[in-house]
């Protein structure tokens, strides 16, 4: 049976590389994987897959009983397949906290590290068979390096992110500023995406004091994009959080160029939130955070109601 490798829904360059990565690394190894999506991945993440020479990975909506499945890049049950616990889970990669939920069928490897990409682990788990990758697999790890600590701007970033980060752009002849520029720019391009896909695109569901959030964040080098688009995005907000069954979205816009998150603040709920969790003086329908890179280390863990 052939395994099936993926990440969390609403894909990310992260959860749309990682699972092609370790796919081929599967195969290299002899073990027959294919590399799914959980959703259509963001355009930065596009850029990146079609940058290497790969074709996106089929979208599935579910697992079947049984089935041999890899999750990467999370292991949160709310991010994956609602049949996830029937399928047959082989191993877990990821650089997340430790959430709970999953079931499997029998011990499994779960390989967890403090890093800010899966594919910096999955580098460190190739050991040797890295450094003769293809190019083209290089360049996935690459990119979702620079993706997920937003080219070491990250309060996330370790050394071992950039190190190895550095070691493949080497490898590649990559510049590292010029290709992020490109990746950046990429993901900054949301024309064509409407409001409740841009609220769904790059979020994850989280519970605080008993309030559901949908906790999106839109990194960008051109935040006025979005910006300009406000108004409408805070009136999708209650369409999206009715049909999601969360009772607030939570948009954060990260500015990736000057290091700061702007939120929207389209009511007191959201306000609240803003003035208890980041110490916020809130006077109007945004608020500027400075220094506000990461939804995993900085955002989640400080969310108050």
């Amino acid at each position: 049976m052939t395994t099936l490798v993926f990440g969390h829904k609403s894909p990310d360059t992260d959860s749309t590389g990682s699972p092609l990565v370790w796919a081929w690394f599967l195969d290299h190894m002899g073990v027959k994987a294919e590399a799914r999506l959980l959703g259509t991945p963001n355009t930065e993440a596009q850029f990146v897959a079609a940058r290497w020479g790969f074709d996106l990975p089929p979208v599935i909506s579910d697992v079947e009983d049984g089935q041999k499945v890899v999750i990467v890049d999370t292991n949160n049950p709310a991010e994956l397949p609602a049949n996830i616990n029937n399928a047959d889970i082989m191993a877990i990669i990821d650089h997340h906290k430790l959430v709970g939920g999953l079931e499997t069928k029998g011990p499994i490897e779960i390989t967890i590290r403090p890093l800010a990409c899966t594919a910096t682990l999955m580098y460190q788990m190739m050991g040797g068979h890295a450094g003769h990758a293809p190019d083209a697999i290089k360049g996935l790890m690459l990119s979702c390096i620079l993706s997920d600590t937003l080219e070491f701007r990250s309060p996330t970033t370790t050394d071992a992110d950039r190190q190895i980060a550095e070691r493949l752009a080497a490898d590649l002849g990559i510049d590292i500023p010029s290709y992020a520029a490109e990746m950046f720019a990429a993901k900054s391009d949301v024309s064509a995406f409407s409001d409740a896909e841009l609220l769904r695109m790059d979020s994850k569901e989280y519970t605080v004091g008993g309030k559901d959030f949908r906790v999106s964040v839109l990194e960008t080098t051109a935040p006025k994009i979005v910006l300009d688009r406000k108004d409408s995005l805070m009136a999708s907000m209650v369409d999206v959080a009715k049909e999601d069954g969360a009772d607030q979205v939570l948009l954060f816009v990260v500015d990736i160029l000057n290091e700061e998150a702007t939120l929207l603040v389209p009511n007191e709920l959201v306000k609240s939130v803003a003035e208890k969790s980041f110490g916020a003086t809130v006077t109007g329908d945004t608020v500027v955070l400075p220094g506000i890179m990461s939804r995993k280390k900085q955002i989640i863990p400080n969310l108050k109601v």
